[in-house]
């Protein structure tokens, strides 16, 4: 029953609100300064987020935990939100770490691509590209000698033999020097690198050396690359974070872009699942992100986050905490490439979370079937012309996407010509060979073929083991024992590919047989008739159109031939 605001008597200090099913599942956790005020807006006749009415309609009861200040409110809201993972809040996802350059703070420093840098190590990046990144680090070691070796070798290392490494072990010299410049490159003052990789380019072109010069090249179009992706410089960059948003309906990101000393030296995302307010998304982020560490003096934001936020963000800090939405000038450009990172870092991670697209269609389906899950379903399709090469194929999905080692072929041996009684010959030799039962048995049929599998099944005493359907081409409908017929939409598509897909893989198997039987050669087919009598008649007749128009008598007059292999040649043929 949905909530009813007049019977909902709130305290007006702050705390957390949850609002609830009747079964006790945390619908939505949130804050406020005051708990009485805060939940009543959410039952104005025009809210201000599109999830709301559908929250309301959901929940049955609101419940509350008071804490004694906002800032108290926030941190337990962020436990709440952790433990409950409620449907209605903006979720954060867990998500594996970029790959930054690192110049380690030991004594002899070292240069490193790593995704976890250690501590007190000097960072670039992250880098979308991090193939652009090893290739600076070879080039830094080329050209700079910084080693990258995990411990200093008193005899030195195969790197300082072939020249990638300067050799501090042995003797420090220059090193320091050398380190230095590594770092001016790193910070964006990668010019002076750029030209001399060109002047080696030209003298590679002059002595037709074209294999060395487009490494050249490709080495500065690296280097390029690499910096163009996370440096930046302006007076205006002091200490501030700039947050990006962007999203793709429910799937969102949040970057955070770190400026120190006039540079942008790091970068921070966030995937989270975005439920429509970009103010609680990002509010979110800040919440999780500062909670270990120091808010910078300015936090540069897409949306505007609240006086409470603010009031914690410079409690963290321990002083004032300059939040801005800037619309001109060089931090309003910085909240933009912030922005642009966002956009690029929600593209990649829905390219990475690709799989779980076709997990997703799995889940859909087995919503609309009603069953627990379609992570494993099995699909057979037939296939015959003519009652010419009768075959059969089963696939397989896991999580929605084709296991291919467990496609299977089957070459129709009963004598039964009608599709149904072949499907059934095909489903009993897989099953005779099955071990790992599939959530979902899906034939490419009707009726009858529902029919005739289930009859299979009881007779094999499989019926509560393996859940069985067939779907019809018409109008796309899934046949169930016991159930009502169902028409497929989108929801469905897993279901569709599946079929679609074993039709793909038997037609396939089909034509090859065919091909294969249409290339043979018919008298490979006769009893008695082997390679050498085969190569006899060839060199008798001159070839095959010889042997065509031979007679029996004809046949007979060749070495090892006799009269009956001469008629079941000349029989074959004609």
């Amino acid at each position: 029953m949905p909530v009813n605001p007049n019977t909902l008597h709130l305290p007006t200090q702050p705390g957390v609100y949850l609002f609830k099913t009747g079964e006790g599942r945390v619908l939505y956790v949130g804050k406020a300064t005051s708990l009485q005020d805060r939940v009543r807006s959410y039952f104005a006749k025009k809210p201000d987020r599109t999830m709301i009415p559908t929250l309301i309609a959901k929940a049955d009861l609101v419940d509350c935990i008071v804490t004694g200040t906002p800032s108290e409110a926030l941190i337990l809201e962020r436990q709440l939100i952790r433990e409950h993972k409620p449907r209605y809040n903006s979720l954060l996802k867990d998500d594996k770490s970029y790959p930054f350059i690192a110049i380690t703070a030991e004594d002899v420093p070292r240069v490193m691509y790593t995704r976890h840098p250690p501590e007190g190590a000097r960072l670039w990046g992250p880098f979308a590209d991090a193939g652009a990144a090893k290739r600076v680090i070879q080039l830094l070691r080329r050209h700079f000698g910084i080693r990258d070796c995990k411990e200093l070798l008193p005899q030195g290392c195969l790197s300082m033999h072939i020249g990638l490494c300067a050799g501090p072990c042995i003797e420090v010299g220059d090193y320091d020097a050398r380190v230095r410049a590594a770092m001016r490159v790193l910070d964006g003052d990668g010019e002076e690198l750029v030209i001399h990789l060109k002047k080696e380019m030209d003298v590679h072109s002059k002595h037709l050396r074209y294999e060395a010069a487009a490494r050249n090249r490709d080495l500065i179009a690296a280097v390029r690359k690499t910096l163009s992706q996370q440096v930046i410089h302006s007076r205006f960059y002091q200490e501030c974070d700039a947050i990006g948003f962007a999203n793709q309906g429910d799937l969102g990101t949040i970057v955070l872009l770190s400026a120190e000393n006039g540079i942008v030296v790091g970068q921070t995302q966030y995937p989270l699942m975005h439920r429509g307010d970009i103010s609680e998304s990002v509010s979110r982020v800040l919440s999780e992100h500062y909670a270990e560490r120091r808010p910078p003096k300015t936090v540069l934001i897409p949306a505007p986050i609240g006086k409470w936020m603010e009031s914690w963000l410079s409690e963290r800090r321990g002083s004032n905490v300059e939040v801005r939405n800037p619309q001109r000038g060089e931090l309003a450009k910085l909240r933009k490439m912030a922005d642009a990172n966002a956009e690029a870092q929600l593209m990649r991670h829905q390219r990475k979370d690709s799989g779980s697209l076709e997990q997703r269609s799995a889940d859909d389906g087995a919503v609309l079937l009603g069953v627990e899950r379609l992570d494993h379903v099995v699909c057979f399709d037939m296939a015959q012309l003519q009652g010419n090469e009768r075959v059969g194929a089963s696939i397989c999905l896991r999580n929605g996407r084709p296991d291919k080692k467990a496609y299977r072929t089957y070459t129709v041996k009963d004598a039964a010509m009608d599709d149904v009684r072949m499907m059934r010959h095909v489903v009993e030799r897989w099953l005779k060979r099955q071990e790992d039962w599939p959530d979902l048995l899906l034939i490419d049929g009707g009726m009858v073929h529902l029919n005739e599998i289930q009859n299979l099944l009881l007779e094999h005493g499989l019926v509560d083991r393996v859940p069985l359907a067939t779907l019809a081409k018409r109008e796309e409908t899934i046949h169930r024992i016991d159930c009502d017929n169902l028409v497929l939409d989108r929801r469905g598509r897993v279901l569709v590919y599946a079929r679609d897909e074993a039709h793909r893989f038997v037609n396939k198997f089909h034509r090859k047989r065919r091909g294969r039987k249409g290339l043979a050669d018919p008298l490979e087919a006769v009893e008695g008739l082997g390679a050498k009598r085969l190569q006899a008649l060839l060199r008798h007749f001159g070839g095959r159109r010889g042997i065509k128009h031979a007679s029996q008598d004809d046949l007979t007059a060749v070495e090892g031939i006799g009269p009956a292999l001469a008629e079941r040649i000349w029989r074959e043929i004609h």
